[in-house]
């Protein structure tokens, strides 16, 4: 697992945010934590408003240096290119992990295959692999599903999973994790990935790091320690130190209640050390 780390970059001076109303926008793989911390925090605070809503974390950063969003949720760190078109706009960014993901490998519940290693989900999702005979299941070819290239799930699975290389033509690409896991769970010849907090109706398949080692499975622990190969940290990005009620939402989420309803909600909680780190003084 990268090392989690909460990174200040200040390039200008902050924007503003209206007090009591701001917005969350970005990965659909933090949808569903973006709204959860929302409605938590919002019962506690009647006076602030937050809005949430996803199109990938690609989405979001655009959002973000075009100014249609306080708050942008991103499972990937920016490109190098993103990062040039904050500072030549003269955006501020402020970027912190709010916890951490694994990404799953979903197969159908009917799927009599165990386990696969990275070599085989490389050459699966780059087209070298096509029949589950190929990898201990039935003779017939595997059904690809996958995210939109906007996502940071496709992203971060195409660089740490596939090393880069394309996709292959065959995969199906679907607008969010919760298309692909509905799309695994009626395709007994699927195959698809995502965040480990969609797993439902769908099994997730330990992975190998390579075919000496041992197969580790999808867990908060696991992904904890760092034994989980498909792991990551999840991000929030904001123009400048975030301050008022950004700030306050942000210090909350890391908390020890935040991180209590991100775990609640099958998320991975940071270690109190990076917590710690995240806080806004």
């Amino acid at each position: 697992m990268r090392t989690i780390v909460a990174t200040l970059l200040v390039l200008a001076v902050a924007g503003s945010v209206t007090a009591g109303t701001f917005t969350l926008k970005g990965s659909d793989t933090m949808v569903r934590l973006g709204q959860r911390w929302a409605e938590e925090y919002m019962k506690i605070h009647q006076d602030v408003t937050i809005q949430v809503s996803g199109g990938g974390s690609g989405t979001g950063i655009a959002a973000l240096l075009n100014g249609g969003t306080d708050i942008c949720q991103a499972s990937r760190d920016m490109k190098a290119q993103e990062y040039a078109t904050a500072e030549g706009k003269k955006i501020a960014l402020y970027r912190v992990a709010v916890a951490l993901d694994g990404i799953a490998v979903f197969v159908n519940e009917a799927c009599p295959v165990k386990e696969l290693s990275l070599e085989q989900l490389r050459g699966i999702y780059t087209g070298s692999i096509t029949n589950w005979k190929e990898v201990g299941g039935p003779a017939h070819v595997i059904v690809l599903y996958g995210r939109e290239n906007n996502s940071g799930t496709y992203a971060y699975f195409k660089e740490h999973v596939l090393k880069n290389e394309d996709y292959a033509e065959a995969t199906q690409t679907l607008p969010g994790t919760a298309s692909v896991v509905s799309a695994v769970a009626n395709d007994k010849f699927g195959i698809g990935y995502g965040g480990i907090a969609w797993d439902k109706g769908v099994r997730s398949l330990p992975i190998k790091n390579d075919d000496k080692s041992d197969a580790i499975e999808p867990t908060m622990d696991n992904i904890v320690k760092g034994s989980y190969p498909i792991a990551r940290e999840l991000y929030w990005f904001v123009n400048g130190t975030p301050t008022g009620d950004v700030k306050a939402f942000l210090n909350w989420a890391l908390s020890e209640e935040g991180q209590k309803i991100a775990e609640l909600v099958d998320y991975v909680p940071l270690p109190k050390d990076k917590v710690a780190a995240g806080m806004v003084k």
